[in-house]
């Protein structure tokens, strides 16, 4: 059996050394793989991993810098300008399996060229990947070639893909500030605005949890006796929770047959203002209408120094130190005390 073969196709060399594994072309090592089942399984998992928009990055960069390779190839060859490299470029890929590549409109002044791939590899992928819309890999790798070609920073844009119905993709290259950095960089920034996004719909979830947790826990209504509820004042009551406070007291007040209401200041101690004061006033005369007199207790001398300067008149509600001294006031109004 021969090990060791070649054959010349195009003007390009191919070389086969079974003994030692090796295949060359136009002397590089190279390797062989089925393009629409080994290839388009690497696609598949570089997008499964890093995210369509990520794989699609990743893949116009390993174009284009693989590109740049190819253009370094065609600059070191003697005698061969750009034009003659961007002639060489249809044998050159057709021969490696590429499919058909061949330059237009070439500008040679302008730095601009198009590129019209028919059959490509990257195409045969896109068709078992059921893409509707063709790859960048191809498109950038070109792009690579161009800059070796042109000495200056070329990019590309896509007039139409094969996969869209037509007969072949057009490619047009121009000479462009965009480069394969910014476009990662384009994509971390989007990704770190996406995190924020989600950081942000995180907070407002929680937030709004939070809040409903503490509308449910603020100043609960709690039925001690036949007749008595105590609310407890817990924490800084701004205009929300204020009003919170009142329709959600006042509207129990009747459920419970309350007659005594028994405010519970405790709480206010390192909170307590002239709101609070003032809230208070409030809440014990909206009680007082609908029959339910109002207790307080737990006023520590700071918190009567500020009633004192509000000017807030609480004089017609019974006052006691401890919640146990009010629930025992309102115990003997009806006659009754506990033993």
């Amino acid at each position: 059996m021969n090990t060791q073969a070649s054959i010349n196709v195009g003007g390009l060399s191919f070389e086969w050394d079974l003994e030692k594994g090796k295949f060359l072309f136009e002397g590089q090592d190279s390797v062989l793989f089925w393009t629409s089942t080994a290839m388009k399984m690497f696609f598949d998992t570089i997008e499964e991993i890093a995210g369509e928009d990520a794989a699609e990055v990743v893949m116009e960069t390993t174009g284009y810098r693989q590109g740049i390779v190819v253009g370094d190839y065609f600059s070191e060859m003697e005698n061969v300008d750009a034009a003659e490299a961007a002639a060489l470029i249809t044998n050159t890929y057709a021969s490696a399996g590429w499919g058909l590549a061949e330059t237009h409109k070439l500008d040679i002044e302008k730095k601009t060229v198009e590129v019209h791939l028919k059959d490509s590899w990257e195409h045969s992928i896109n068709i078992a990947q059921q893409k509707k819309t063709g790859g960048r890999f191809l498109p950038a790798h070109y792009a690579g070639i161009f800059t070796k070609l042109f000495g200056e920073n070329i990019w590309y844009e896509v007039d139409h893909f094969q996969l869209e119905g037509y007969s072949e993709s057009v490619i047009r290259y121009f000479p462009s500030d965009e480069t394969v950095e910014e476009n990662i960089h384009r994509l971390a920034r989007s990704n770190e605005a996406k995190q924020i996004r989600q950081l942000q719909n995180l907070v407002e979830e929680k937030t709004a949890e939070l809040t409903l947790l503490v509308k449910e826990l603020s100043s609960p209504i709690i039925p001690v006796l036949d007749g008595i509820v105590v609310v407890p004042l817990l924490g800084t009551y701004d205009e929300e929770r204020a009003e919170e406070l009142m329709i959600k007291t006042l509207q129990n007040l009747p459920t419970y047959k309350a007659k005594y209401l028994v405010l519970d200041l405790t709480g206010l101690n390192n909170n307590f203002t002239q709101q609070a004061a003032a809230l208070i006033e409030k809440l014990g005369a909206a009680a007082g209408l609908i029959g339910t007199e109002t207790i307080l207790v737990g006023i520590s001398p700071a918190m009567s120094m500020v009633i004192s300067e509000s000017g807030i008149d609480i004089s017609k509600f019974n006052c006691f130190q401890t919640l146990q001294h009010g629930i025992h006031f309102a115990l003997a109004q009806n006659g009754r005390s506990i033993i």
